[in-house]
């Protein structure tokens, strides 16, 4: 496959962070907390009840919310303006906001930079001086060279909430592909541009969704997308994905459909790449985030037709790589944890399939770069690297810096040096260089962070969940904390979609343990971190595995002194706001702080909403059957919220221009919360304007949301000042 430059470095994500002061374990300090949460008098918006009821198989279920769907309704706009209101104005309030905010902000102030990528006759790279919102895009003639800005996202949009979703450069480097998001919403805009002269080609392709961009030579490429929607384009499900071709010089309305134009090739997912020699277009079609079928076009025949591989959805099979017509093909099939097998184009069926690298105990991740192909495994979601030629022989394991997590290892087949990345939770991500001759790694590039790992441990256990199950998490804080109960910890989690979370750095994250907190990361079930197996046991009707081995997760980290139940959060985002979802209503006495980020919160009409239909593989539907409906009743969020409880100090963020998970989930939540919350302690929603899932998102509104996190929780948890001081 051609390689596609990776462009923008995630704000927040794999990215440093230092310390603003040390302190040996016996220095320390006092810290001012109290038993209860701050005083706080909060009236919430009056939030108007409908009378909508549904009927799943008989039995009647109301939905008195149902109005908050509507995102372009006037009486959303305005409670969607009362409760930020309340949530902003109470979070003013908190004595040390202003000082986190000013902490998180001096330590993102340092330059991060990509590995380079050779596009025709340039190097081009990304770098952020440090407070930029977007990450702008260089290039230069040579290593050596003065690098020119060639692409400067931050200039897309005043406020910066317009960002670079993606680049693909024609196979001579002379045309540029590039796509944007605005307002963070995953509709798309494809724009071509002359990478010469940096002139706008042609017309602006638009309403682009689920996409990549697969150049076929220089003529032009293939892109993804849907019929846009009836109704809102934020919350219209959207149903039937289509593969197009766009050849250059000819307007959108021309391209050609080239996979989903009949009702028999409908899917929800599809997506097109081209061989690097040009030869094949390979399709995947997929009904459901799991599972799909695969299909072939030998691009060298004059009228060439649409081959299939694999005709159904029980299996996951990509091919990552060509040899005249000896196709290599990652699959899970008949090999839950994945392997790489080979075969002729002429008859590419999986009973022709020949093992090339078999599977193994950990699941495999495979790249391909320089002539090699590069094994990525996962041991208890730690990266192991090794190296194969393509007869399947085994060259050398990786020499990592470190015990973490490894990305990269890509490029074209006649490139000598490869790049790729390395970091886990207390190492900031650094660039090396791999030459996959001698197998040598040199440096290219580390942060410059105020930021010493050597103050902070991080240290994987396994703990029992409530099955019997065993189940790895990661514990990272300050060396030297006193284990007594009263720590401020952050639980994280996601647990589906074959998600696997595996060590990475974050400046929010160490901003978080610098003031004495832990941060604590288990891999649930429903995750992939050990395979499909692993994926399966936390999906449909085995979700709750998923909760219980959060919950398990929080009782250890109680048991064992880390924490107790008057400082721990528990915090999760899309699928993992439907964790936290579950599990503070589940277990509301569990936690002091829940901190659901664009969740997953409505199980009975998820699928409702854009792609949400998708999702089924994980989740099941209310339509499915009588025991399926009433099994997602049991733990659906919004439909678990019980009058009177005292549910913990409750922070709900979401965008209003989220249309992957669709706001709606968070609006109707929070409007049970504050319905029937007993306690005192605040339920609040944090409804960033201009904003959606979350990739794209500005630094400075990064920023802001971290700062307005953090401080919630340090408050409701007791603390009047922060904690940094506290060993």
């Amino acid at each position: 496959m051609k390689k596609i430059l990776t462009t923008v470095l995630a704000a927040g994500a794999l990215i440093s962070c230092g310390t603003s002061q040390q302190q040996s374990p016996q220095q320390e300090q006092p810290v001012q907390t109290t038993s209860q949460t701050p005083s706080t008098t909060l009236e919430y918006p009056e939030t108007r009840k409908g009378n909508t009821v549904d009927t799943y198989f008989g039995t009647e279920v109301k939905d008195p919310y149902r109005w908050l769907e509507d995102d372009r309704s006037p009486e959303t706009e305005e409670w969607v303006k009362a409760q930020n209101k309340v949530t902003f104005g109470y979070l003013e309030q908190i004595p040390f906001r202003e000082e986190l905010k000013n902490r998180l902000t001096e330590l993102w102030n340092y330059e991060r930079l990509s590995a380079p990528n050779e596009e025709g006759d340039w190097i081009y790279f990304s770098k952020n001086d440090g407070l930029q919102n977007q990450s702008v895009i260089y290039r230069k003639k040579s290593e050596d060279a003065t690098p020119e800005v060639f692409l400067d996202p931050n200039k897309f949009s005043e406020d910066g909430t317009t960002s670079l979703a993606g680049m693909s450069f024609s196979e001579d480097g002379k045309t540029l592909a590039y796509s944007i998001s605005e307002g963070g919403s995953d509709w798309r805009k494809i724009i071509i541009m002359d990478a010469e002269s940096r002139e706008i080609k042609e017309d602006t392709l638009i309403d682009v969704k689920f996409s990549g961009v697969s150049w076929k030579g220089n003529e032009g490429f293939y892109y993804s997308s849907y019929d846009k929607p009836e109704g809102s384009e934020l919350s219209a499900k959207t149903d039937q994905h289509k593969l197009y071709y766009h050849k250059l010089g000819t307007p959108q309305s021309q391209d050609k459909v080239i996979f989903g134009a009949t009702p028999e090739q409908k899917h929800r997912y599809v997506g097109g790449d081209v061989s690097e020699d040009n030869r094949y277009l390979f399709i995947s079609a997929r009904t459901s985030t799991s599972g799909g079928k695969l299909f072939m076009m030998d691009l060298s025949k004059t009228n060439p037709t649409i081959d299939t591989i694999v005709g159904h959805e029980e299996n996951e099979s990509y091919v990552i790589d060509n040899r005249d017509s000896k196709l290599f093909i990652v699959t899970n099939m008949d090999a839950p944890n994945r392997r790489i097998v080979t075969v002729d184009a002429s008859n590419p069926k999986p009973e022709n399939w020949k093992d090339l690298i078999s599977e193994t105990e950990n699941v495999l991740s495979p790249s391909t770069g320089g002539g090699y192909i590069f094994a990525k495994y996962m041991q208890d979601a730690i990266s192991n690297i090794k190296q194969y030629d393509y007869e399947g022989k085994l060259v050398r394991e990786v020499d990592l810096p470190g015990v973490g997590t490894a990305g990269g290892f890509g490029g074209e087949k006649d490139e000598k040096e490869l790049y790729y990345s390395f970091t886990n939770y207390v190492t900031p991500s650094s660039i090396f260089k791999y030459d996959v001759e001698t197998g040598k790694s040199e440096l290219y590039n580390r942060p410059n962070v105020d930021f010493n790992p050597d103050d902070y441990t991080s240290e994987q256990v396994f703990y029992t969940s409530k099955d019997g199950t065993k189940i790895p998490m990661i514990i990272t804080h300050k060396k030297g904390l006193k284990l007594d109960g009263k720590n401020p910890t952050i639980l994280y989690g996601y647990g589906g979609f074959n998600v696997s979370l595996t060590p990475g750095f974050s400046i929010a994250n160490a901003v978080w343990m610098e003031q004495g907190g832990i941060y604590a990361v288990p891999n649930l079930r429903g995750g992939g971190e050990y395979g499909k197996e692993w994926h399966d046991a936390g999906t449909k009707m085995q979700k709750q595995n998923v909760f219980d081995d959060f919950i398990a997760a929080a009782e250890y980290l109680i048991e064992n002194n880390y924490t107790s139940s008057d400082y721990l959060a528990i915090r999760g985002g899309s699928n993992g706001g439907l964790l936290v979802g579950a599990t503070m209503t589940q277990r509301p006495a569990l936690m002091k702080v829940a901190l659901p980020a664009v969740g997953v919160l409505d199980m009975l009409r998820y699928h409702t909403f854009t792609a949400g239909a998708g999702w089924a593989y994980d989740y099941g539907t209310a339509e499915e059957s009588d025991a399926m409906f009433r099994y997602l009743q049991g733990y659906s969020p919004v439909h678990n919220v019980k009058e009177g409880v005292d549910y913990p100090a409750t922070l709900i963020t979401t965008g209003d221009h989220d249309d992957r998970v669709v706001p709606a989930h968070s609006f109707k939540f929070a409007a049970e919360l504050q319905d029937k919350h007993a306690g005192e302690d605040p339920v609040l929603i944090r409804i960033e304007t201009n904003a959606g899932h979350g990739a794209g998102t500005p630094v400075s509104k990064t920023i802001e949301q971290y700062a307005d996190i953090f401080g919630f929780t340090l408050y409701n948890m007791g603390f009047e000042s922060l904690p940094n001081k506290r060993n």
